[in-house]
């Protein structure tokens, strides 16, 4: 066995990074045992990598090491020491940013951030292409909600579906709401997990400028990783907002019967939990009640949900980044919805739906199930 040699002042420089809890970690495993890497065999091992972090040693630079986390928060629920181990990961991944040498495919999603506002390459001109044939109103000082639609749904055709959808429900509940369109940038979650920090930071900084100059002061996310950074992380920076995911303001709305579905949808439907809905920001019931109220309490669980719901794999920027068939979490989570006896797997969030909608294709699987945002189902049922 070759011996290592520690470099303690890496341990030191992680720490002034963000990795404050790095050395509470014993080594116990708890969280290796919890990551969905274990289930497919991967490369990537969490306990291995923060003990390389604590000891300052090479060897976890590779794709599907450093960058194989998917940040789906399993282990740091699970951690009995409370070491905030996603803070772990972004602190070394953040010395790699500062050193040049993220993944040349990250490289492209945060310098499109940068230079378009957008991790897709796409042009700023082409934020708002997914409006096309609609009425979308805009956001002024008379609107009660500022509607942020979620670089995947602004750009992928099928995320675009979902933008649609949104629109319609929304207004159809009566909802003051509008966008601001092109001015709109990247909440820039993923670039904090990728480690650019300061790349975050200036999107951040911009992003809350722009809004307390439109007068925003409530917003609709469409995202869970959206929600999840305006509600988690923007306060630092000033950015104090009344935050909603969709889901959540739906649920409420037809609870108090501002809004009525005029039909039931005849289908089984499973639901996936979203790891930045769910794990990281404990909304679980909203998307349940919503689906069952579109369905006639038509909801069927996979064995995996809620807290211990399987990661579709695409957070911490593994949604840009290729992943062989025999590592795909959302492989095994199409199986799993099937097992149900579901014919729609339904979630809340655009990088599960761009997952699970190719896992869908990979496995030919596309006769046996479809894969809906609950904002469809909603519009659907209306």
């Amino acid at each position: 066995m070759e011996a290592l040699t520690p470099f303690y002042e890496v341990n030191e420089a992680l720490v002034a990074m963000g990795a404050e809890k790095l050395n509470l970690c014993m080594q116990c495993g708890m969280c290796a045992g919890s990551c969905p890497w274990r289930i497919v065999d991967g490369p990537f091992n969490i306990r291995k990598l923060i003990r390389m972090a604590q000891l300052g040693v090479e060897g976890y630079e590779e794709d599907d090491i450093l960058y194989g986390c998917t940040t789906c928060n399993t282990c740091v629920l699970k951690c009995p020491r409370g070491v905030t181990i996603i803070d772990v990961v972004k602190a070394m991944r953040g010395m790699m940013a500062e050193a040049g040498t993220i993944p040349g495919v990250l490289k492209t999603a945060t310098g499109s951030v940068h230079s378009n506002g957008n991790p897709w390459s796409e042009p700023r001109e082409k934020r708002t292409a997914w409006m096309e044939g609609l009425e979308v109103p805009v956001f002024d000082e008379n609107t009660e909600y500022l509607l942020f639609v979620c670089c995947t749904s602004a750009y992928d055709p099928r995320g675009q579906k979902v933008a649609q959808a949104m629109v319609k429900v929304l207004s159809a509940a009566g909802v003051s709401f509008g966008i601001i369109g092109e001015d709109e940038s990247c909440c820039a979650e993923s670039v904090r997990k990728i480690g650019d920090e300061e790349l975050f930071m200036n999107m951040a900084q911009k992003n809350i400028k722009l809004y307390q100059d439109k007068g925003v002061k409530k917003i609709i996310t469409t995202s869970p990783h959206c929600y999840y950074t305006y509600t988690q992380e923007y306060p630092e920076f000033g950015g104090e907002f009344e935050v909603v995911h969709y889901t959540q303001l739906l649920a409420e709305l037809i609870e108090k019967g501002t809004m009525k579905l005029s039909k039931t949808l005849d289908k089984k439907v499973t639901y996936h939990d979203p790891c930045y809905l769910g794990r990281h920001s404990e909304v679980y019931d909203e998307p349940r009640a919503l689906i069952n109220a579109a369905t006639g309490d038509n909801l069927v669980e996979m064995e995996r949900s809620r807290e211990k719901s399987l990661c579709c794999g695409a957070g911490g920027g593994r949604l840009w980044m290729e992943t062989p068939p025999e590592w795909r979490f959302s492989d095994l989570r199409i199986h799993e919805a099937i097992e149900t006896g579901a014919t729609i797997l339904a979630t809340a969030c655009p990088y599960c739906i761009s997952m699970l909608e190719d896992s869908r294709k990979t496995v030919n699987k596309e006769d046996e199930i479809e894969i809906k945002d609950i904002s469809e189902l909603i519009a659907e049922a209306l």
